[in-house]
């Protein structure tokens, strides 16, 4: 589950603010609060130091939902340039060879780019060729079954990646 920093944020808000409405209940029941001549309330020793401590508790989840909202990002970047996107065709590339050895397979990244593989199976030999992609194009002549295999993986991907790319 992916939250973004603004939900985080959201939500670490909220349970501070549900933590210390908690505590302040807590605390009047406990006789922590005391009457103040001058005013409502008076904070006792013991309500200041239960209060800093809460307060440092605060900036270290607040740091700590920084740290983890920091590494989603670098995380998410990582990710754009891992294959995540994989398209194959198996096909007999002659008549004379059956069993559908044949293939073409592209393994794309989030934003188009990566590589078409195709392997040509004969009868005495197995030809590969690897031709690049970038953003889901090729500048070497494709195959009708490389070009299958290209669209298979760019049905796999966002639609605002593929009409990006």
């Amino acid at each position: 589950m992916n939250l973004s920093t603004q939900t985080l944020s959201v939500l670490v808000i909220a349970s501070l603010v549900l933590g210390a409405s908690a505590l302040a209940y807590a605390l009047m029941a406990a006789g922590l609060f005391k009457k103040h001549p001058d005013g409502p309330l008076a904070v006792t020793e013991e309500l200041q130091e239960v209060l800093d401590k809460q307060a440092h508790h605060a900036q270290r989840l607040e740091q700590a939902v920084r740290r983890l909202a920091a590494e989603s990002k670098r995380q998410n970047a990582a990710l754009k340039g891992a294959v995540q996107h994989v398209g194959m065709v198996r096909y007999d590339a002659f008549e004379d060879v059956g069993g559908r050895l044949s293939f073409s397979c592209a393994l794309l990244d989030d934003r188009g780019d990566g590589v078409v593989i195709t392997s040509i199976n004969g009868r005495q030999d197995t030809r590969v060729y690897a031709k690049p992609i970038n953003g889901g194009r090729s500048s070497h002549n494709l195959s009708e079954e490389e070009v299958a295999a290209i669209q298979q993986a760019n049905a796999a991907r966002p639609r605002e990646a593929v009409s990006a790319g």
